[in-house]
């Protein structure tokens, strides 16, 4: 119980600081939340629960492919945003989008036999 409490502070911490951050630069808030921090933390947790590199190594590629659609959310909201759409609504058809493009994405590997 203790070990999961951990995850959730260190995680949660990291996302408080990056907004904080982002108030005072979007230069350096929107570096640090370029950087795959959630990844790079998935990736470690799973490896220090299941000492598995092989899960490690698929789960990485697995985001590899999927990094791709999930930058149609930042396009779409900037777009959105520029012109005039507000923004939760400009959030929500943005979070749609992606999620289409995520579909798109995963029916063109399987096409390609590629397999996450």
């Amino acid at each position: 119980m203790y070990y999961y409490i951990v995850k959730i502070i260190t995680t949660t911490l990291l996302i408080v600081v990056i907004s904080e951050i982002s108030k005072r630069s979007t230069l350096i808030g929107s570096i640090l939340a370029s950087i795959p921090l959630v990844s790079v933390l998935a990736m470690i947790w799973l490896y220090v629960d299941t000492g598995d590199t092989q899960k490690v190594t698929e789960l990485s590629y697995s985001i590899f492919w999927l990094v791709i659609p999930s930058l149609t959310l930042f396009l779409s909201l900037m777009l959105m945003l520029k012109r005039g759409v507000g923004f939760f609504p400009a959030m929500a058809l943005s979070i749609v989008v992606t999620v289409l493009a995520y579909y798109l994405m995963i029916a063109l590997l399987e096409k390609f036999n590629i397999k996450l």
